[in-house]
């Protein structure tokens, strides 16, 4: 099949959702809508064209609202947890009823389809109503003649949390809901490439949350380095790059801020040799084009064995010529354009570089001319792990295929790099897709299935693809800090178990 058979050029723009952006963004501080006194453009991917002027909060107005947060933790916030459950609980009221309003402003500073817009609007409106019904139970060690002994996790204080370009409003939900419900506030930062539908969503939680509960800026940099360096913030939250989240970690270790980080990620799919091409093709071509790629856990690299690649390379071919390439806002198109050039640039620069050292583009391959950052969906073989394509993150639309024989050298391919987010194993054989998927060194690992995340479950990882849990409630709890609590039964030196002697008591 020839590309020109299995790509479509971007539809026209017809059934187009309408779309009135708001006037002038505002970030909110301490409740307010506050418009900035400087601003940067902020592009649509579909055209380039300038859609709207964000803040750019300047040095002053990030003081405001990291101390309206410190004021916020002070107050009943951090110790009521019903009055926290009962204000998460409204905030997912909140984005469902605003998900026509929130989701084409989404498309349009992000790019993607407007389904899955919606989509990604319903995951963060999940994240607020799971964690309104998690509390932070005690934990009772020991309860005898001696002591009570009692393990209690409180809140941090001021968590930053800065949130990337590709899923602004899922990861946002997936950020603040458990800091709020940990008891914890919060001073949020959108990437400058996206931050229209976030701040959007500060002002309509604002009417929910207590004044200075969350606070949400944009701003170029260096406005994320100089939240993460500020004194008062104990906690960050930080997804991006493996590059960020090192700054991150090297900033925060001056005063010893508490740091999760969700990172890059080289996910690897596996298809053992029982593995039925036609049942698994669907579950692994959304896994990997979804969002045109452009998603932390999606399939970055996928290894066929030799006996059935040809055939679910075939039929990867035949999902990728039914995509609709084009606007998102256009309710017909599939895939959308990447969410910045310089994304799409880079995807470009990793295709030709393996076509060069001799790599098969079957399909795609290519810029679409004209304007917006469009890229064909690609899929590539002939492939192997000395390319760059296939040892780092493209991030992007492209998909290297590579045959294998021998699981054994599979696997060890595959761990042997630095990242350890994701990875998945289909097969057809229980037993043996489960002894294949323990092996493989990665925070979350699917088995016939992937990129299939809930709110319940914990996300963390390994090696360099990140550091904490984000989901479930283990993700509460990362959000906290452990106090152990130790009550005696008597005043008294026979509180005390042999060997150890208590403290004399000093007076003035």
């Amino acid at each position: 099949m020839s590309p020109d058979q299995a790509v479509a050029t971007p539809v026209p723009e017809a059934s187009t959702v309408d779309q009135e952006l708001p006037m002038s963004p505002r970030m909110t501080i301490d409740g307010a809508g506050v418009a900035g006194t400087r601003t940067f453009p902020v592009h649509d991917p579909a055209t380039g064209e300038v859609v709207a002027q964000a803040p750019n909060c300047t040095d002053e107005e990030m003081e405001r609202a990291i101390e309206a947060a410190r004021r916020a933790f002070e107050t009943s916030w951090s110790r009521d947890s019903d009055l926290r459950a009962s204000a998460l609980r409204a905030c997912a009221e909140v984005l469902r009823a605003n998900v026509d309003e929130l989701a084409p402003l989404l498309t349009r500073e992000q790019g993607k389809p407007i389904a899955e817009a919606r989509r990604e609007i319903g995951v963060a409106a999940d994240r607020f109503e799971y964690f309104a019904g998690l509390s932070l139970s005690e934990q009772i060690i020991e309860d005898d003649d001696r002591a009570l002994v009692r393990v209690v996790r409180k809140p941090l204080g001021v968590n930053v949390m800065l949130t990337p370009w590709n899923s602004p409003l899922s990861v946002a939900g997936n950020k603040i809901a458990p800091a709020l419900s940990a008891g914890n506030t919060a001073v949020l930062k959108p990437s400058p490439d996206t931050p229209l539908t976030t701040l959007r969503l500060g002002e309509l939680l604002a009417p929910v949350l207590p004044p200075g509960t969350l606070n949400v800026v944009s701003g170029l940099e260096p406005l994320g380095a100089n939240l993460c360096g500020h004194p008062v913030p104990r906690r960050i939250s930080v997804t991006g790059s493996i590059g960020t989240g090192q700054a991150v970690l090297r900033t925060a270790a001056a005063d010893l801020k508490r740091v999760t980080a969700e990172l890059g990620g080289n996910d690897a799919a596996i298809v053992l040799p029982d593995a039925d091409p036609e049942t698994i093709v669907d579950g692994i071509f959304r896994a990997a084009f979804a969002n045109s790629g452009q998603i932390c856990v999606a399939i970055k690299r996928l290894y066929v064995h030799s006996s059935i690649k040809d055939r679910l390379v075939e039929l990867l071919l035949e999902r990728i010529a039914q995509v609709r390439l084009g606007p998102g806002l256009d309710e017909s198109t599939t895939m959308g354009p990447l969410a910045t050039a310089a994304q799409r640039d880079w995807v470009e620069t990793l295709v030709a570089e393996a076509a060069a050292q001799g790599a098969t583009v079957l399909t795609g391959g290519r810029r679409v001319d004209g304007p917006g950052n469009f890229y064909e969906p690609t899929l590539v073989v002939d492939v192997d792990a000395s390319m760059r394509l296939v040892a780092e993150e493209q991030f992007g639309p492209a998909l290297p295929v590579l045959a294998f024989d021998d699981v054994e050298h599979v696997l060890s391919e595959v761990n042997g790099g630095i990242h350890g987010l994701g990875g998945s194993v289909w097969s057809s054989d229980p037993e043996q897709a489960l002894a294949v998927a323990e092996r493989l060194e990665a925070g979350t690992v699917w088995i016939n299935g992937h990129r299939i995340l809930a709110a319940h479950q914990p996300m963390g990882a390994v090696k360099s693809s990140g550091v904490g849990v984000h989901g479930g409630e283990l993700g509460l709890w990362d959000c906290t800090e452990t106090r152990l609590i130790w009550q005696g039964r008597a005043a008294s030196s026979a509180a005390f178990p042999p060997g150890l002697v208590a403290a004399p008591s000093v007076t003035s």
